[in-house]
């Protein structure tokens, strides 16, 4: 078996903090988005090689992020893209990484912008007991939710319908970007192509699949984080961290109260101020300021303000303390 980890997007609705770095290096806890994907397939023996399909305007930072990594298996597979206008899709990435590479095998993909509570390695046991194409699926619990992912309707674990981001959704249960296409299938991204059919959402090329051949789908309870917004990376973190803090060594915390799901990061210098559910990046600074749900990125600084569900840039200075 191999992998795809999919990480090819420019995290726009993220900006600007992830404006200079792919969404997948954001910390959650102890570890980056993408190290929980990294280590499931490391781990798996199953697994003999897994590519980053990644673009080319990060595709160095991931160079250096792997070099310096324990990681061993993952390597970087470009595509031929460097903005979001030029994407060729999902799908298409997809295709022209199985043709780079020469991709023989029973193919695992899956975003790496996923947070997972299971194992991946329970998905590839699932796979090999059904031995038919796969998806993963989880219970948002949330109709206005589920119309943002492919809905999946099922007859026992057999996917018998699926409908790419529905108006009108009919269930809570969603595709979350996590599949496995055995070997033979491969070719069908090609001709699925060749028809002029969507080449963005994976989820239309499952419905195509599916409407040609059986497809199953494994279910799991625990969570899910999509990381595409600031709201459901900060809901990430909080998993995290449960409800504690995380302070670096080398972190100043001063005459502050941390609250609930805090990460204070190395150099970072927090004096006199009141945080809760809130990041904040290497080197950067909160001084007089209350913050919740927020970010501060590297080297930023946030003084005398009140901050609710904001996000400051590298660099960026905000000081009301002059205020009157």
């Amino acid at each position: 078996m191999e992998a795809v980890v999919l990480a090819g997007g420019y995290a726009t609705r993220m900006w600007p903090i992830t404006r200079h770095r792919p969404k997948m290096f954001l910390p959650v806890g102890d570890r980056t988005v993408i190290d929980g994907v990294f280590a499931d397939l490391e781990a798996d023996d199953r697994v003999e090689a897994v590519y980053v399909s990644t673009n080319e305007r990060f595709a160095d930072e991931f160079e250096s992020y792997l070099a310096d990594s324990a990681f061993e298996k993952p390597a970087v597979s470009v595509e031929d893209t460097t903005a979001e206008s030029e994407k060729f899709g999902v799908v298409g990435a997809l295709e022209q990484l199985i043709d780079r590479e020469g991709v023989d095998d029973d193919l695992l993909v899956v975003a790496g912008d996923n947070m997972l509570s299971f194992d991946l390695a329970e998905f590839a046991d699932f796979f090999e007991q059904k031995e038919t194409p796969a998806l993963a699926a989880y219970d948002v619990g949330n109709r206005e939710r589920a119309k943002s992912y492919g809905l999946v309707e099922l007859d026992g674990t057999e996917v018998v319908d699926f409908q790419e981001k529905p108006a009108d959704p009919n269930s809570t249960l969603v595709s979350i970007g996590c599949y496995v296409f055995p070997q033979e299938t491969l070719p069908s991204f090609d001709t699925y192509l060749a028809n002029d059919n969507n080449p963005d959402e994976p989820g239309w090329f499952v419905q195509w699949l599916q409407q040609r051949q059986g497809v199953d789908a494994f279910t799991f309870d625990g969570a899910w984080y999509d990381i595409g917004t600031a709201d459901s990376y900060l809901d990430a973190v909080g998993y995290a961290l449960d409800g504690g803090t995380l302070v670096a060594d080398d972190a100043t915390v001063t005459d502050s109260q941390l609250g609930k799901n805090v990460h204070v990061m190395a150099g970072a210098t927090v004096e006199s101020a009141t945080l809760s559910n809130t990041v904040v990046f290497p080197d950067a600074t909160v001084r007089d300021a209350t913050l919740s749900r927020s970010v501060v990125d590297t080297e930023a600084s946030a003084v005398g303000v009140e901050l609710s569900g904001s996000l400051l840039g590298q660099h960026t200075e905000i000081d009301g303390s002059g205020r009157e």
